[in-house]
């Protein structure tokens, strides 16, 4: 399986950069090994993609990169936060991509910033993002800010490392086939599952609970 990570860190090192490994690395063990994950750092391509917003057209590189993610089985995405949403490199790269690239495939969000009030990015613009895509993303999605590198949570929200592994299993699964069945409502059903003898027609509810005649 060919598991591609975007990566829209600007610093080398970077904290988004080492986020991206270690959801790839995670990624990777549940799926057995084998080979390793491609890496596109957009930092390095920040040229190429404004290039193709002026020619429309890609180079060489930038196309390579193109058919990397396009020709992916899973994807991993993660980018810094910038006035509490993507950069504007990382939105780029995806702005270039044709728009039904990305249908069906399983991607994984994370993001990073300095403090967990940011956290709501993912939600508020990056699943927006990928939903627009008709990507299949991962239910849990992995924000780290500088306070939960070495971290264990707290009362209301798991460590770190427990996030990491929770969304790698779930895109793992997604890549293998397997992901997780919607849940049961308690009647042996998955929720949103009605059978047709279920549905009362309008007219038929009406007359059941139209009062009988006096007299009668």
């Amino acid at each position: 399986m060919k598991l591609v990570v975007v990566t829209a860190g600007l610093t080398q090192p970077s904290s988004t950069r080492l986020l991206a490994d270690r959801l790839a690395r995670a990624v990777g063990e549940r799926l057995g090994g084998g080979s390793e994950p491609v890496v596109v750092e957009l930092r390095d391509l920040a040229t190429d993609i404004a290039d193709a917003f002026v020619t429309g057209f890609p180079n060489t590189r930038l196309r390579r990169a193109i058919d990397d993610v396009t020709g992916a089985d899973g994807l991993i995405a993660v980018t810094p936060v910038f006035t509490a949403s993507y950069s504007g490199l990382f939105k780029s790269f995806f702005d270039v991509l044709d728009p039904r690239a990305l249908e069906g495939k399983p991607v994984l969000m994370g993001a990073t910033g300095g403090t967990p009030r940011h956290s709501l990015v993912l939600e508020h613009a990056m699943r927006p993002l990928f939903s627009y895509l008709r990507a299949v993303v991962t239910p849990t999605a992995v924000y780290a800010a500088t306070e939960d590198w070495g971290g264990g949570g707290d009362a209301y929200a798991d460590g770190l490392s427990d996030r990491i592994a929770r969304a790698a299993a779930e895109l793992a699964g997604l890549m293998r086939g397997t992901g997780q069945p919607a849940a049961h409502n308690g009647n042996g059903r998955h929720a949103g599952e009605v059978r047709a003898e279920e549905v009362v027609p309008f007219e038929e509810y009406l007359a059941s609970i139209r009062p009988s005649p006096s007299g009668s």
